[in-house]
């Protein structure tokens, strides 16, 4: 099963290097940002993506339901009762509008309430994080194919007792979040947008992120899963699972946490 969650994963980083192309298209032209019903902003690029990326993960792995951002918006809920993925097409679309360049694109397979492969891309970083039973990050520019010897095995690293690295959302960041991580004897903090956060972790640039706002699955599951193939884990803020396929929130997330390596 794990060599087949690294060639799942991988599966999806060639998505997502497809879609990249679409994504790019946009960011680098004159765009409108528009809202959605929920007032979140919404370009070109999320529904073009979309629709690259759930053409190809129909023949990737046909017959499994798909909850993704954009046709969720619009209505499309499938019925989720067993395995399903989750697709968030430009996650950080407000890093997306102030082309800082942190946005992402997530893929991730969920399993028993749990990500088990995933991929997060950063076009305009070309920057790639792929987890399944391993976590693996590289370089690759929008469109290229997915090179495996190009890869560098991905850990995160074990948690200090004292001077830990906290990362912030660069949108998102609150008052709750900066006394939690002060409690957890946090001394420096980074900024980042979209789920880099969970990959800043994942590859032992931070040893700690926490949110308390309101995500949906789509925008953590992809993080989610690199972290767990780089040794680290997602929780709730008391440590009991963080778990996927929640009908009866709608998909909305609670409060989580991310941490590194526990210490042998």
């Amino acid at each position: 099963m794990g060599q087949e969650r690294d060639g799942l994963a991988k599966a999806f980083a060639d998505i997502c290097l497809k879609a990249a192309i679409e994504v790019m298209d946009v960011y680098e032209s004159g765009f409108i940002a528009q809202s959605k019903d929920d007032r979140s902003p919404v370009t070109a690029a999320d529904t073009r993506a979309e629709a690259v990326i759930l053409e190809a993960l129909r023949h990737v792995i046909p017959g499994v339901p798909v909850l993704a951002e954009e046709s969720f918006s619009a209505g499309v809920r499938p019925d989720i009762n067993g395995d399903f993925l989750l697709v968030d097409p430009v996650d950080g679309t407000k890093e997306f509008i102030n082309r800082n360049g942190e946005f992402t694109i997530n893929i991730a397979l969920v399993s028993g309430r749990v990500p088990i492969a995933g991929c997060v891309y950063a076009p305009a970083m070309k920057r790639i994080f792929i987890g399944g039973k391993s976590g693996f990050s590289g370089t690759f520019p929008p469109g290229a194919k997915l090179d495996a010897g190009a890869l560098s095995p991905m850990q995160a690293r074990a948690m200090p007792q004292s001077g830990r690295i906290a990362v912030m959302s660069r949108s998102h960041a609150d008052e709750q979040t900066r006394a939690f991580a002060a409690a957890e004897g946090v001394s420096e903090t980074v900024s980042a947008g979209s789920s880099l956060k969970f990959c800043l972790v994942a590859d032992g640039n931070a040893d700690l992120y926490p949110r308390f706002g309101p995500t949906m699955e789509w925008d953590t599951a992809a993080g989610h899963a690199v972290v767990l193939a780089a040794g680290g884990s997602v929780t709730r803020p008391d440590g009991s699972p963080f778990l996927y396929g929640k009908t009866e929130t709608g998909y909305l997330n609670g409060a989580f946490v991310v941490r590194g390596r526990q210490p042998a």
